[in-house]
């Protein structure tokens, strides 16, 4: 499959290494440097939004029309400076302000929950099971193809098939962040969803 990387941040090229090794074509693309966003978007079927989800809207606008009927996986939280919440509200998430942004693309949160520093091959297993990578959105075929996107890269996928879930993963995030921020935990510390 063709994956579109925008951002070549820590999220971003840890995505597209373990998305290669998934035996995916994948292409980075950034503001500044020899492969434009607009080269990384035109190049996927699936498009990874991984830039900091302050700027997300002036990334994505010029984007709109090359995103078109594409799947586009909202990887950011809405975080300030510092990586303290950027509170949208109870009635909306980074994704769904993303899904108004791109209203003919299937916009599907993933990967928000996962710090960069877990997205190696060899710190995705946690005594035997594997990190919980979430999928939530709207179109049942685009979370599936993102699940298995996941699964691909070395993921425990969970498919949520509404995309106003994405408020409980941001919410996941920020205590992800709380706890390895602001309590001193650390950042190589990830969720695992156990079903019985």
């Amino acid at each position: 499959m063709k994956i579109g990387i925008l951002g070549t941040g820590n999220v971003g090229s840890r995505l597209t290494a373990l998305f290669t090794q998934g035996g995916h074509d994948v292409l980075m693309g950034g503001r500044s440097g020899e492969i434009s966003l607009q080269d990384a978007a035109a190049h996927g079927d699936i498009v990874v939004v991984a830039v900091h989800y302050h700027v997300a809207a002036e990334v994505l606008r010029p984007l709109a029309v090359t995103l078109a009927g594409k799947i586009v996986v909202d990887a950011t939280n809405p975080l300030n400076d510092e990586w303290s919440p950027m509170l949208l509200g109870q009635e909306t998430s980074a994704s769904e302000e993303i899904a108004k942004l791109l209203p003919q693309s299937k916009v599907v949160k993933a990967f928000n929950t996962i710090f960069a520093d877990v997205m190696y091959p060899d710190a995705i297993s946690r005594g035997g099971q594997n990190i919980t990578a979430f999928a939530a959105g709207d179109d049942s075929e685009a979370v599936a193809d993102v699940a298995a996107l996941a699964r691909d890269a070395g993921f425990a996928p969970v498919a949520i098939t509404k995309l106003s879930a994405a408020r409980y993963l941001e919410a996941m995030a920020h205590l992800n962040i709380e706890l390895a921020v602001g309590q001193g935990g650390g950042t190589n510390a990830a969720f695992l969803y156990h079903r019985a």
